[in-house]
């Protein structure tokens, strides 16, 4: 078993009062694929150094395996990790990027040779063992790096993200491959990234952090349609969910939403005539030229044709909302066209605390 527990962990920055982890508790299942996701700052890579031994906590605890390692050093943790540098040797041959930690670990010859082939043929690095780094793509580099990183069979696998310096439709290629790679494996994976399409696609369960704290916590389906406060809606999305000023009818019964009234959702749990931050992603508002029951009027501002669906801008009642129309779906800028919104896919939150409000 390769589970990882950690527990309450603090770290603070050297010299000052800020918290780079504030209180991060979190669970990982053997064999489970972890995205720690975020903006720049938020603890994400802290918190993964953490687990790898490269930084010690203030307090808190680590455990893999149900094995303390809170302060072990990196090499007594059995754990393997690929950067976001390839940090490969320019003057060694594929072969030997690859082997250099069985190399060190002194794995006889034979064995070393053996699991170079097996990681160089699940990589498709075969043609290309006996060939230096600056003689590969920037995608094969990154490719010996998390070769040399599984042939350790360590543990856990922890990856900083190591597809940024790739293009992003190489990313978007490596991505697949590698989420295939490690699902063969079965390996506990901890994958930080800031990229939340990176953490979508990835993730068995993501954990998006904010100021040191994990702001949410779940599977990626649940983390993007079911934000749990505004941040999480706003930095998962492309576009963001749009969050629309809104007010609750006295008797709870109807939503005033610029101006028109919505029929009120059975889960929205507050009291009547307070006012609400409404959520919705651009996919979920249907749009038409024609008014119908129920509808509300926006002005058309921008208009992104994107291939497979149309992007709008609109003025709704002075607040601006994103609109994914279908591709064929025609307009311009300064027309009025009619934005309907379906019940079950509109979320809520407190307009003091941005936090989600519960189901009733």
């Amino acid at each position: 078993m390769a589970d990882i527990s950690i527990s309450h962990l603090v770290k603070t920055y050297p010299g000052g009062t800020e918290r780079a982890t504030d209180d991060v508790s979190l669970t990982i299942e053997d064999g489970q694929f972890t995205v720690l996701l975020g903006p720049s700052g938020c603890g994400k890579t802290t918190l993964l150094r953490m687990v790898a031994g490269l930084e010690l906590p203030d307090s808190g605890s680590i455990a893999i395996g149900g094995r303390d390692v809170t302060y072990l050093p990196p090499n007594k943790r059995n754990i393997s990790m690929v950067f976001q540098s390839y940090a490969v040797f320019p003057h060694r041959k594929v072969r030997y990027n690859i082997g250099f930690g069985l190399l060190m670990a002194k794995v006889p010859k034979e064995e070393i040779d053996r699991k170079v082939r097996w990681a160089a043929d699940l990589l498709q690095l075969e043609p290309y063992l006996d060939r230096l780094p600056a003689q590969l793509s920037g995608g094969q580099r990154q490719r010996v790096a998390v070769a040399r990183a599984i042939v350790m069979d360590a543990d856990v696998l922890l990856m900083d993200e190591p597809l940024s310096n790739l293009d992003a439709l190489l990313r978007m290629n490596f991505r697949s491959e590698l989420k295939g790679i490690v699902q063969d494996l079965g390996t506990t994976t901890l994958y930080v990234t800031h990229d939340q399409s990176e953490a979508l696609s990835l993730g068995d369960q993501v954990a998006v952090m904010r100021k040191g704290r994990i702001a949410q916590l779940g599977d990626p389906l649940e983390v993007y349609d079911a934000p749990a406060d505004q941040f999480v809606g706003g930095f998962i999305g492309a576009p963001p969910m749009n969050f629309i000023q809104a007010s609750v009818s006295g008797d709870g019964g109807s939503l005033l939403v610029g101006g028109q009234k919505l029929l009120a959702p059975s889960m929205l749990s507050t009291s009547g005539g307070s006012d609400v931050m409404l959520g919705i992603r651009a996919e979920n508002v249907a749009v038409d030229i024609q008014r119908s029951s129920g509808a509300l009027p926006a002005t058309v501002r921008v208009v992104e044709p994107m291939g497979s669906s149309v992007l709008l801008t609109v003025d709704l009642d002075g607040q601006a909302v994103k609109v994914q129309a279908p591709p064929t779906f025609r307009t311009e800028p300064d027309d009025t066209i009619w934005l309907s919104f379906s019940p079950n896919t509109m979320r809520f939150y407190d307009n003091e605390t941005a936090m989600a409000l519960e189901a009733k």
